[in-house]
């Protein structure tokens, strides 16, 4: 405890970290703020929260403005979702590829194409927000209220983006990814207190016990967003001007779960299809009503089979794209590295390449496991709220999001000559360079 008393002072007596800190927090009473100004034109009190299917995993993700119908009831997610549209055409589309080469102007270019389709994508789903308000809670339900919703709504979601990238300039962490933490974080008081009261008469110690369940499940966690397999690099002895240096030894971190979060958002994404489809045919098909009952149901063991198995493909295929060994093998050969017993050039890249497969399949089995964490809970008895925390997209989230903060702060305390927030171990971000030097 005293430990943490002087770490904490430490980190306050640092100015520049004092200022980033209190700047972040401004952002974020902002943020939290414009999610209970309601939209013009909607009567609050007559609103009816629809959390079930995707309108449950945004509502989630933004701290509960979707079902106040707010000013940010679209938050950031249109922006995640044109990151992800980019990210995937610089894979597959040459003149992104290209874009993405030409450094910091590239760079640039890149976040204005997202920062324009961002504004379409929040345009387009501005309009089928509207439509899920319920008739009772608009007060002039006119052509000119959906125009400024959309208006309002796009302009809210531009706001979000701006505060993202004030925190991540003058506060502390990725701002992004931060916004989103904050609105998971924000309902877990509310969970904990509804699990608590749930609890019937002498049930203090299952709570108890619940509490514990989800501290090792957190922990979990953090060593699947941690764990790394290092393979070693050696680099040949170079010749200077006056003197002669020796080979340096170095290492390439290659991550269990180098796909993070993703292979869940685009496996629950896929998961909401069958029983859209299935309603289609709901009243001539016997089949389609099971189909459509089955996969409604997300504590179902045919849903959870198929949710796992979707997971697991997409962890692979999220880590194929995303990590490229021959990159790594050419960039090594050019700056004279070489993996000792391996030959540079395709050799390198097909070890690097074997090796990834082998520490990515326990990374996607665990991940499919943390992912139907939520449904095992809520079949032993936890509400649905609460049970939320149990795993999941919010989990890793939230995991990923704290560790990396920690990371800037900890490199704060090190350059000014503090002790670091830890005695022993070492904080690894999730931007963690592909090649690191020891």
């Amino acid at each position: 405890m005293k430990k943490f008393i002087t770490t904490i002072k430490n980190i306050f007596a640092i100015e520049d970290l004092r200022v980033r800190i209190l700047n972040t927090v401004f952002f974020i009473a902002i943020f939290r703020l414009g999610s209970y100004v309601v939209l013009p034109g909607v009567d609050p009190n007559q609103l009816q929260a629809n959390t079930s299917g995707l309108f449950g995993l945004l509502d989630t993700f933004l701290g509960g403005a979707f079902s106040n119908a707010s000013i940010f009831a679209l938050g950031i997610m249109p922006y995640i979702s044109a990151s992800i549209v980019l990210q995937l055409l610089t894979i597959a589309v040459p003149y992104f590829q290209k874009m993405q080469k030409e450094g910091e102007s590239g760079r640039k270019k890149i976040n204005q194409i997202t920062r324009v389709l961002t504004i379409v994508i929040t345009l387009a789903q501005a309009v089928g927000f509207v439509a899920t308000i319920n008739a009772e809670a608009i007060v002039i339900n006119t052509t000119l209220f959906t125009i400024t919703s959309m208006i309002v709504l796009t302009s809210g979601t531009i706001f979000c983006m701006w505060l993202g990238e004030k925190i991540t300039d003058k506060g502390i962490g990725n701002g992004i990814s931060m916004l989103i933490m904050i609105g998971i974080v924000s309902r877990f008081p509310g969970a904990i207190v509804a699990e608590f009261l749930s609890k019937q008469l002498g049930g203090a110690l299952l709570f108890l016990f619940e509490l514990f369940v989800l501290f090792f499940v957190v922990m979990s966690v953090v060593m699947l967003t941690q764990a790394i397999r290092r393979i070693p690099v050696q680099y040949a002895k170079q010749v200077g001007a006056s003197s002669l240096y020796s080979g340096q030894r170095q290492f390439i971190p290659l991550k269990v779960n180098a796909a993070g979060v993703m292979p869940i958002i685009f496996a629950q994404s896929l998961m909401f299809l069958p029983s859209m489809l299935a309603s289609i045919w709901a009243d001539s098909s016997e089949t389609a009503n099971y189909i459509g009952s089955t996969f409604s149901d997300f504590t179902s063991w045919q849903y959870n089979l198929v949710f796992g198995l979707l997971i697991l493909v997409f962890t692979y295929f999220y880590t194929a794209i995303s990590v490229n060994p021959n990159q790594i093998a050419d960039d090594l050969k050019r700056s004279g590295g070489f993996v000792p017993g391996v030959k540079p050039g395709r050799s390198t890249s097909e070890y690097i390449d074997a090796i990834l497969t082998r520490i990515t399949l326990p990374g996607a089995i665990y991940l499919a496991l943390v992912a139907i964490f939520p449904s095992i809970a809520m079949l032993l008895g936890v509400t649905r709220e609460f049970s939320q925390f149990f795993g999941g997209t919010s989990l890793i989230i939230m995991v990923g999001v704290v560790l990396d903060t920690l990371q800037q702060v900890e490199s704060y305390l090190l350059m000014r000559h503090y002790d670091g927030m830890m005695k022993s171990g070492k904080l690894r971000g999730r931007t963690e360079n592909i090649a690191m030097v020891s």
